[in-house]
C-alpha cells in the first residue's frame, strides 16, 4: 500500500505540493471546505463588479483530471490524534496519514480594533468579495431611494490599509463609482462619493522602493482617492469610522486591508506557533516534534537567512509546496532533507487604468503603463484553467474599450457578511467513519 499524503488546504501552497507529487510513489488526498482553489490576488476585482467570482475559481477535482493518484475530500478539519496519526474532520469521518502538508492559508486580521471585525469587510475569500460587492451596489440603490442629504453616509467608502490590496482596492472603487455607477445611478450627486484609503504609517506599500511610494499616492489622488497617512483606525461603528485624532468619516462601508493572520487550523492542531500564528517550521518547512509533517504557505513561519519571516504571497506558497513535495520524495529514497529558500522575483501592484508599479529583484523598477501590462500579464498567466484565463482576458478587453463592468449584481448575503445574517450552529456529527 501505497503511502499516503494529505495536504489540508486548496490554496497555492497545497495545490503546488499536489501537482510536484504527481509521479511520487504516494497517495494524494486535498482536504478543504471549499470544492475549489479562488486566485486571491484578483478578488478585489470581483469585490468591485470587475470580474465574476467563477471567473477567479477553479474546481479542485477539475485541476487534477490526469493526476493518477489524487483525490479530494470536501470537509473541513477540527482536530488531530497524532498517535494514531489521524485527521478529524466536522462530519465525523477521521482521515489517516503518513505524511501531512498543512496548507490551509490566512484571514484577516483586525489587530483587536473594536468594532472592525462586526461591521467591517474582508477580503480573504470569495463570499467576502461577493457580499462587499452585494453591499456596495445596495447602497447606492438605497440611495437612490430616500435622496437624503445623508447620503454620504451610504455612498462613502473606507479601506483600511495601504499595501498592495488596499492600494488596488481603493483605485478600482473610484473607477467604478465614476465611469459604471456615476452611468447607472444618474439621480445620484455619485462625485459626492468619497473613497478613504487610511494608513497607519507615513507611506503606502511599505515594502515597495521608497520612489514608488510616491507614485502610487500621487496616482490615487489624481483617481479621488483621499490619502490618509499616519491615521490610525481605533474603532468602528454601523455607521461610521472613528480615527485617532478623534475624527470620523462617515460610512457603512468599511474595507479591511490592513493586515492577516495565520489560519487558526495550527493552533486547533496544537502545534507551535509564531507571530501572526504562523506555524513554527524547520528550515525544511517540517514541524519540529511532528517527524513527516509540514507547513507551506500563508500559515507557516519559514525564514530567509537573515531570520526574517518570509511575506505571505503567492509565490512562496507555491515554492514551499514544491520544496515539500521534493521533501517527501527525499524521505521515501532515503535522502537526507534539504533546507528551503524563497527566491523572489519581485512584487507589483495595480493602481488602475494605465497605472502601476513594479519591483523586481534584479533592480529594475517600473511604473505607468509598462508595469501595468506586466502586471496583467503575469496575473493572466498564473490563474488556473484555460476557460478562466480567456474569460478575465476578455472581460479586462470589455471593461477597458467600454469603461463597463458587468457583474452587478446585488446576490443574497452569507454567513461571512458583517451585520447581516447569523451563523447557522455546527450540525450533528454522524457516525465516526475513517477513510
Amino acid at each position: 500500500m501505497k503511502p499516503r499524503v494529505v495536504i489540508i488546504g486548496a490554496g497555492f501552497g497545497g495545490l503546488s505540493a499536489a501537482r510536484h507529487l504527481r509521479n511520487a510513489p504516494v497517495d494524494v488526498l486535498l482536504i478543504d471546505k471549499n470544492n475549489y482553489h479562488t486566485f486571491q490576488p484578483l478578488l478585489y476585482q470581483v469585490a468591485t463588479a470587475g470580474l465574476e467570482a467563477e471567473e477567479i475559481a477553479h474546481a479542485v477535482r477539475g485541476i487534477f483530471h490526469k493526476q493518477k493518484n489524487f483525490d479530494f475530500y470536501l470537509g473541513e478539519v477540527t482536530g488531530v490524534d497524532w498517535a494514531q496519526r489521524q485527521l478529524h474532520i466536522l462530519d465525523g469521518t477521521r482521515i489517516p496519514f503518513d505524511y501531512l502538508i498543512v496548507a490551509a492559508g490566512a484571514t484577516t486580521n483586525f489587530f483587536g480594533v473594536a468594532g472592525a471585525a462586526q461591521h467591517g469587510f474582508g477580503l480573504k475569500n470569495l463570499t467576502e468579495a461577493v457580499n462587499l460587492r452585494s453591499h456596495i451596489i445596495e447602497r447606492f440603490e438605497t440611495a437612490n431611494r430616500l435622496r437624503k442629504s445623508t447620503a454620504d453616509t451610504l455612498l462613502n467608502v473606507v479601506v483600511v490599509g495601504g499595501g498592495p490590496t488596499g492600494v488596488e482596492m481603493a483605485g478600482a472603487l473610484c473607477e467604478l463609482f465614476q465611469k459604471v455607477l456615476k452611468k447607472d445611478f444618474p439621480h445620484l450627486p455619485v462625485d459626492k462619493a468619497q473613497v478613504y484609503l487610511v494608513e497607519a504609517s507615513s507611506n503606502l506599500l511599505n515594502a515597495y522602493h521608497e520612489k514608488l511610494q510616491p507614485y502610487a499616492r500621487k496616482q490615487l489622488e489624481r483617481r479621488g482617492v483621499n490619502v490618509m497617512l499616519n491615521t490610525q483606525v481605533v474603532r468602528v461603528t454601523p455607521d461610521a469610522v472613528h480615527l485617532g485624532d478623534g475624527t470620523q468619516i462617515p460610512t457603512q462601508t468599511m474595507i479591511w486591508a490592513a493586515g492577516v493572520r495565520a489560519n487558526p487550523l495550527g493552533e486547533i492542531l496544537g502545534l507551535p506557533t509564531a507571530r501572526a500564528g504562523r506555524i513554527d517550521v524547520a528550515e525544511d518547512l517540517s514541524i519540529p516534534g511532528h517527524e513527516q509533517v509540514f507547513a507551506v504557505g500563508d500559515i507557516a513561519a519559514s525564514k530567509n537567512k537573515a531570520e526574517e519571516i518570509d511575506p505571505q504571497l503567492a509565490p512562496v506558497a507555491m515554492q514551499g509546496g514544491q520544496h515539500v513535495a521534493e521533501q517527501i520524495i527525499r524521505h521515501l529514497n532515503g535522502k537526507p532533507a534539504t533546507p528551503f529558500s524563497y527566491k523572489s522575483r519581485g512584487i507589483m501592484a495595480t493602481i488602475g487604468r494605465n497605472a502601476a508599479v513594479s519591483q523586481l529583484d534584479i533592480g529594475i523598477r517600473n511604473t505607468g503603463f509598462l508595469a501595468w501590462v506586466m502586471w496583467l500579464v503575469l496575473h493572466l498567466m498564473q490563474l488556473v484553467g484555460f476557460r478562466n484565463r480567456l474569460n478575465v482576458l476578455l472581460n479586462w478587453a470589455w471593461n477597458y474599450f467600454t469603461y463597463d463592468r458587468s457583474a452587478r449584481l446585488i446576490m443574497p448575503a452569507t454567513e461571512e457578511a458583517p451585520d447581516l445574517v447569523e451563523s447557522a450552529p455546527d450540525s450533528p456529527s454522524p457516525a465516526l467513519t475513517e477513510v
